[in-house]
């Protein structure tokens, strides 16, 4: 999880930021990309998408910064909101337009290919599972265990009351436990 920038810290890291000072833009990139990637990655399940994704993320945050209407309160609720924004503009291309991925062999960091092998399996039936949730559900379940953040800031993100979050997320995992049950 990322270390988060108190509110003060936060709002001076901006305001070099907005004047383009290059190391705050760096230390933004250095402090944030890896969550926002990791983010995005939970959200579509392909490394280099997910990569593609996540600069996008950071190229809009200039483009922002260079036309003026940059961020003016908080940095992290605005590039996870960007976050959300493209990865949604992913997911609405792909529905689109059916995309078949080839590959040559199925890379694997162990020598066992049954163990590579069901761990893919595993992973399929998870986003198959995650596929009969509501977008608001995808979202808190990405934001709770993917990016391990707390109710409260989930809450604050996505514009929710905690007690929302807290039923979104039961009901989640929920479905969850029910679609991967009838799966095995």
């Amino acid at each position: 999880m990322e270390a988060s920038l108190n509110v003060p810290d936060e709002m001076t890291l901006l305001a070099r930021a907005r004047a383009l000072d290059d190391e705050a833009l760096a230390e933004i990139h250095d402090r944030y990309y890896e969550p926002i990637y990791r983010y995005v990655l939970f959200r579509v399940s392909n490394q280099q998408v997910a990569e593609d994704l996540a600069s996008e993320v950071f190229i809009r945050l200039l483009s922002a910064l260079r036309d003026h209407t940059a961020p003016q309160n908080t940095l992290r609720g605005w590039l996870y909101g960007v976050a959300f924004r493209v990865v949604n503009d992913y997911h609405r291309k792909q529905y689109r337009r059916e995309e078949v991925q080839l590959t040559d062999g199925i890379a694997s960091n162990t020598s066992n290919p049954l163990e590579t092998v069901s761990q893919r399996l595993s992973w399929k039936e998870v986003r198959a599972a995650m596929s009969e949730l509501t977008e608001a559900q995808r979202e808190v379940i990405a934001l709770r265990f993917g990016q391990e953040m707390p109710i409260r800031d989930v809450a604050q993100l996505l514009g929710k009351t905690e007690g929302a979050v807290k039923q979104l997320q039961a009901r989640a995992i929920a479905t969850l436990a029910r679609t991967l049950k009838e799966t095995v």
